[in-house]
């Protein structure tokens, strides 16, 4: 085990009916985070429709919190949106911002928070140009158990640069928020197509923490096959009965969790499909989930036999499946199998195909991704240059879940 920092800065607040307290939280917060004006980040619609949104603004309004709005935020968040949000932010004199909704929209005023009190463009932070020093506070009222944002130190956000599109990331202690309302009720509404999705990024997040070269982290191991045990249980709990609340409650914390990198601490990370993943979102403009269904299996399978019997501990521990001793390699096969499985289980895709992306693409996510054969690759588990990049896309372009008797 490495030696590690961590501080868990974010103050939860979790449970049935908490949204009802955000006004109250605020003004318990006022005086220490200086609250004056606060911007109110947002959505395209499920918020308006469902009544949260008037309910926030009554009780901001109630609490005597002026404010100022910036809505439609989409799914896979761009720098227009960022862009648009910093500058209403500098005219109206914001000091805190607080966000309601998914990952896309706190990754939004994340961005935000950094550029608001920067001189330059918010996304040289993204292009590790510069390091940021100072940001707005911000406040979540989270509203899908998914991306784990509302107390994750990450952040990302897509940019249109000539005829590219960039999709990155920035980590940093102050993208942390300081404040989230974890309501499970919130995700009743959810449909099971925006369920599963969350679902497979939470599971994501754990699991680009677990693949390490880190040998003697026994107890975050242990940790993170117990969430990816528990988020499959109570996935299909979900599925049979969408107002389970021990279920959604289950999902909403093991989001959180997934991601406040208390399973990451003492050891390296990989991140690898994430990145490979955020190419397809930003070139189809798929939910990020859909996208980690298909590329996380097809980089195990390529990776598995860097460290087989980490792989053949995954499908144990995670898929109580028997190793066997005598066939190590067919042991991790079945583990990636039983990946696959769960996920065409939730309606996820497991291919290409199933989100209309084309092989013929792989080249431009290539390029897109960045890498090279020389220098600049991808992931710890096991670096990724440019071939091996491509082979992972063709892996997820041609793979047939019919073959596999899926």
């Amino acid at each position: 085990m490495e030696n590690f920092q961590f501080n868990l800065s974010t103050k939860y607040y979790f449970g049935q009916n908490e949204h009802k307290n955000v006004g109250k939280i605020l003004a318990e917060h006022k005086d220490k985070f200086g609250i004056q004006k606060i911007l109110l980040v947002y959505g395209q619609g499920s918020v308006k429709r469902s009544g949260l949104l008037d309910d926030i603004k009554g009780q901001l309004s109630e609490f005597n919190f002026p404010y100022v709005e910036l809505s439609d935020i989409q799914p896979n968040p761009t720098a227009t949106k960022v862009y648009e949000g910093i500058k209403l932010c500098k005219e109206e004199k914001v000091d805190f911002i607080l966000a309601l909704g998914g990952g896309s929209v706190i990754d939004t005023a994340k961005a935000i928070s950094l550029g608001t009190v920067d001189d330059g463009d918010f996304f040289d932070f993204f292009l590790k140009k510069r390091k940021p020093c100072i940001s707005l506070k911000v406040a979540s009222v989270l509203t899908i158990a998914a991306a784990g944002s509302e107390s994750s130190p990450s952040c990302v956000i897509q940019k249109q640069v000539g005829d590219k599109v960039i999709k990155t990331g920035c980590t940093t202690e102050l993208n942390k928020p300081v404040i989230a309302i974890l309501d499970p009720t919130l995700t009743y509404t959810l449909s099971n197509y925006q369920t599963a999705c969350g679902v497979v990024d939470m599971m994501a997040h754990i699991m680009e923490r677990y693949f390490t070269n880190t040998e003697g982290c026994d107890i975050t191991d242990r940790m993170c096959e117990s969430l990816l045990k528990s988020i499959i249980h109570n996935a299909h709990l979900v599925f049979e009965d969408p107002f389970n609340y021990d279920a959604r409650a289950n999902l909403m914390w093991a989001g959180a969790l997934a991601h406040n990198n208390i399973c990451g601490v003492g050891r390296e990370q990989d991140w690898a499909s994430h990145h490979l993943e955020h190419q397809l979102s930003a070139l189809y403009d798929i939910a990020h989930g859909a996208g980690l269904s298909v590329i996380f299996p097809a980089w195990m399978e390529y990776v598995y036999n860097h460290d087989v019997k980490r792989f053949c501990q995954f499908a144990n521990r995670v898929f109580d499946i028997n190793i066997n001793l005598e066939d190590l390699e067919k042991t991790a096969q079945l583990g990636i199998r039983a990946l696959r499985e769960f996920f065409k289980s939730i309606d996820m895709p497991l291919s290409f195909k199933d989100i209309n992306a084309s092989k013929n693409d792989i080249p431009k996510l290539v390029e897109m991704l960045g890498v090279d054969e020389m220098e600049k690759s991808e992931g710890h588990f096991v670096q990724l240059y440019r071939q091996d990049c491509e082979k992972i896309y063709l892996i997820a372009a041609e793979y047939d879940c019919k073959k596999d008797n899926l």
